[in-house]
């Protein structure tokens, strides 16, 4: 039970378009790690190419 409350779920938006393309749990305890913060290069399927995503919390 402890495991669970440790992680968060998160969607991903893509920087170009504004689609929230994908959702994922990201790990909180401790502070998000600065390499997600940044954002994450992934793949776009209106645009059909690889763009930046950055978090978004709903």
């Amino acid at each position: 039970m402890a495991k669970a409350m440790n992680r968060e779920y998160v969607w991903l938006q893509c920087t170009e378009s504004g689609d929230l393309n994908y959702r994922t749990n990201i790990r909180v305890k401790g502070g998000i790690d600065e390499k997600i913060k940044a954002g994450l290069l992934k793949y776009s399927p209106r645009l059909r190419k690889h763009t930046l995503h950055k978090i978004k919390r709903k």
